[in-house]
C-alpha cells in the first residue's frame, strides 16, 4: 500500500523527492557503497520506512560491495540476522545470515519492520486525492455543462422536445459546451426552465479541501511550501526561501543523514560519508 501511496498526491510525492534529492546530493560515495545504490535505498526508507542493504563479500570474507535490495519484495526471518526476498511470482531468496543491513523507522508497537512518520496525514491525501478524482470525472462526463431542463410548455411540438433531447444528450462528454436554442411562439411565462446542475449540487468546496489537504501534508513532513513551489495566497508570501531551505537542511536533513550513519556501526568502518550542503552553491561542501 505504502508503494502506492507514494504517488498519492503531488506535494507528498515531491515532499519525499525533495529529501531525497538533498540526501543524494551531500552524499559522498565510498569505494563499497555508490551513489546508485544509495539512492534506491535512501527512497526505499523515505518512503517504505524500511531500507535494506546486503553486504556482498569478497572472496577472503571481506564486504566488497554494498547493494540494494527492494523495500516492498524483502522480508524478515524468524531468527536474528534471517531475511528473505520474495518476487512477484513468490519465488524465495534467502540472504546469507547476517548480510543484511536494516534502517528502520521504529514504532511504538513492533520492532520488525519500520512504519513512516507521515503515516498519519494519509487520510488528508487520500481526501485531496478524493477530490481532485471527483472533480476530474466532474468534468469527462460534462457535469459542468449540464443542467436539468424542465419543460411544461403544452405548445411545443413533439418533433421539437425530441431534438432537444437528442442535443442534451450530446452535450455529454467532448464538446459538451453547447448552446441551444427554442422557440415557442404563444408560450407562457416559466414554461420552459433551465436550471443549473452547479449551481444546485455540485458545490463541494473543492479550493478549500485541496488546501487544507495540503497544509496537512506538508505539516506531516515538515517541508516549507514555498520549496515544493506552492504559490503564497497572501501578499506576504512565505518569506525568505533561503531561510527556509537552511532551516529545512539543519532540522530535517540532517538528522536523517545521521540516521544513515548506523550502517557504519554495522559495518565497522565508514561506508556512508556526507558533505555539509552549502545552499548558495547548491552543493555539498
Amino acid at each position: 500500500m505504502l508503494a502506492r501511496v507514494a504517488n498519492v498526491g503531488s506535494h507528498h510525492r515531491s515532499a519525499l523527492q525533495v529529501k531525497h534529492n538533498l540526501l543524494c546530493e551531500t552524499f559522498l560515495p565510498s569505494q563499497i557503497l555508490t551513489r546508485a545504490e544509495f539512492s534506491k535505498w535512501a527512497m526505499d526508507f523515505l518512503i517504505m520506512a524500511n531500507g535494506y542493504l546486503e553486504r556482498v563479500d569478497n572472496i577472503v570474507g571481506r564486504p566488497a560491495m554494498l547493494k540494494s535490495s527492494l523495500a516492498m519484495n524483502t522480508r524478515r526471518g524468524l531468527k536474528d540476522g534471517q531475511y528473505w526476498f520474495i518476487n512477484n511470482r513468490f519465488e524465495e531468496h534467502e540472504f546469507k545470515q547476517g548480510s543484511v543491513f536494516h534502517l528502520m523507522e521504529h514504532d511504538i508497537s513492533q520492532e520488525i519492520y519500520g512504519v513512516p512518520q507521515y503515516l498519519c496525514m494519509l487520510q488528508s491525501a487520500f481526501l485531496n486525492e478524493a477530490a481532485t478524482l471527483f472533480r476530474r470525472r466532474y468534468y469527462l462526463n460534462g457535469a459542468h455543462a449540464g443542467f436539468v431542463f424542465y419543460l411544461s410548455e403544452a405548445s411545443m411540438q413533439e418533433k421539437d422536445v425530441n431534438n432537444i433531447r437528442e442535443q442534451l444528450k450530446k452535450a455529454k462528454g467532448v464538446g459538451n459546451f453547447k448552446n441551444l436554442f427554442m422557440h415557442s411562439p404563444g408560450g407562457k411565462k416559466d414554461g420552459v426552465q433551465i436550471i443549473p446542475i452547479s449551481a444546485v449540487a455540485a458545490k463541494d468546496e473543492f479550493v478549500d479541501i485541496k488546501n487544507t489537504t495540503r497544509d496537512d501534508v506538508l505539516a506531516a513532513h515538515r517541508v516549507p511550501p514555498q520549496l515544493l513551489g506552492v504559490i503564497p495566497q497572501t501578499a506576504g508570501g512565505f518569506g525568505d526561501v533561503e531561510k527556509a531551505e537552511r532551516a529545512f537542511v539543519r532540522m530535517e536533513i540532517k538528522p536523517l543523514q545521521k540516521r544513515f550513519l548506523e550502517l557504519n556501526d554495522w559495518l565497522g568502518f565508514e561506508a556512508v560519508r556526507f558533505a555539509d550542503y552549502n545552499p548558495e552553491s547548491g552543493a555539498g561542501a
